[in-house]
């Protein structure tokens, strides 16, 4: 590290809260953002010339990409949980560097041999995520860093197809070169924000003593944390389940599920519906940062995830029975879509972990459930296309967000209610030396 940056480091250390946060935030949300020019612009070309592979080409190359994906994230329970934080930068771009030679070898291999590359693309891509929230969790501030990093990812996918459908309408790139040269226009971006990452200070003193101390965690570890709290964990993660397969099936075939509701070659529509979106969510996961008991706003982003899925099922409700039109449907179900989703992805395991007392990552918890979510992912793109599935693209959008949350809202509330008498009294034989020194910290607190 050279003296320069030794100083500016230091002088975030001493920065305003409001300033740091600022900092920390655009960072984050312009290393995720540059990331997901690596991942998503292949799925606004259609490839029609491309022969079947038991399925169309498209969609199996979907499915190579979301099991890649997928595969990351298991293998990052263990990578990310144990990553020291002087290695996250690197490793960040080591593994896109390798997703951008994944999309040029996808351009000069010839279908449907490719489709390899698109599944080695989203092996590379699994743990950004892990990598990028690293740098943020357990700080005073972290509701509103992950707040805004949360609102790259829902920005990001369709700014980025955006840029991928203007990239061949302008005659820059044909449709299998169009992922790759897309990527590259936000490498300036990447480098830039993820050398801003590299000189963010760890968490303070104070950070430690109101968030409880971040630190890897080994397999034991791992194993103590999550038995600790099984029933309630395995019910979160089986409503994220259903979350993400929502969201991933339709953020992967938005360009399906739009023609289907009219809208065809508007490379706009796809950035028009979704700012709305990232705005809704950026405020109201920030005002949590303002409940300052760890167990109360744990509860709080329970009482999100339920606002979420209920708004989700409404919204379908309301599109079906013509009380709304498309892009006000696609709003509202993004908006509740992902106001379920985005807490799961950072703050709401972040307080989980500040609640229980016991010093950790978050990290852990988000590629557990992200695992268990990727891998329902792939398995509904199974099932819709192995299967015989009959609906529409719009129709089976509509299907999978009344069963997210009707099935979500039942185990919220059993989840709610273990949680509250779980963290609301701590066993004996739970009560670790870190744990009791984090009760008495917190009862100062208040």
């Amino acid at each position: 590290m050279t003296a320069v940056t030794a100083r500016f480091r230091d002088w975030l250390s001493r920065a305003p809260a409001p300033v740091f946060a600022l900092y920390g935030g655009l960072m984050a949300f312009g290393a995720y953002f540059a990331m997901y020019a690596f991942r998503k612009p292949f799925s606004v070309a259609s490839y029609a010339d491309a022969a079947p592979v038991l399925v169309e080409y498209k969609i199996a190359l979907v499915i190579a990409q979301v099991f890649g994906y997928a595969l990351s994230k298991v293998a990052g329970i263990k990578v990310i949980s144990e990553m020291p934080p002087h290695r996250r930068a690197l490793a960040i771009l080591a593994l896109i560097g390798t997703a951008e030679l994944c999309l040029v070898l996808f351009a000069l291999i010839p279908a449907p041999f490719n489709i390899a590359c698109l599944f080695a693309d989203g092996l590379a891509l699994g743990m950004i995520w892990g990598l990028v929230f690293g740098f943020l969790e357990g700080r005073r501030v972290s509701e509103l860093l992950g707040a805004m990093l949360c609102a790259s990812f829902i920005v990001s996918s369709g700014v980025v197809k955006s840029a991928g459908e203007s990239v061949m309408l302008a005659g820059w790139a044909n449709e299998y070169w169009m992922p790759a040269v897309t990527g590259l226009l936000f490498v300036p971006l990447l480098l830039f924000c993820v050398a801003g990452l590299a000189v963010m200070p760890p968490p303070s003193a104070e950070d430690e003593r109101l968030r409880v101390a971040r630190a890897p965690m080994d397999a034991p570890a791992r194993k103590r944390m999550f038995a600790a709290f099984a029933p309630g964990l395995i019910a979160l993660i089986v409503i994220y389940v259903g979350l993400t397969a929502l969201r991933d099936f339709r953020d992967n075939f938005a360009v399906e599920i739009w023609r289907g509701l009219g809208f065809k070659d508007n490379a706009e529509i796809f950035s028009y519906s979704e700012i709305p979106v990232a705005v809704i969510v950026l405020v109201m996961m920030a005002m949590l940062m303002f409940i300052r008991d760890n167990t109360r706003a744990f509860l709080a982003n329970l009482a999100m995830v339920g606002v979420g899925l209920a708004l989700a099922g409404l919204a379908s409700l309301a599109f079906q029975m013509h009380l709304i039109g498309p892009i006000a449907w696609m709003i509202a179900l993004g908006a509740g879509l992902y106001l379920g989703y985005t807490p799961f992805n950072a703050l709401l395991f972040d307080r989980f972990i500040a609640a229980s007392g016991r010093t950790g990552t978050a990290g852990f918890l988000i590629y557990v459930a992200d695992a268990s979510g990727y891998m329902s992912s792939v398995a509904l793109l199974v099932v819709y296309n192995f299967v015989g599935v009959r609906l529409s693209w719009v129709g089976f959008l509509m299907m999978i967000s009344y069963v997210a949350a009707t099935l979500g809202l039942v185990l919220l509330a059993g989840a709610g209610i273990y949680f509250r008498r779980r963290l609301g009294r701590k066993d004996v034989d739970d009560q670790t030396p870190a744990t009791i020194e984090f009760a008495a910290d917190r009862a100062a607190v208040r």
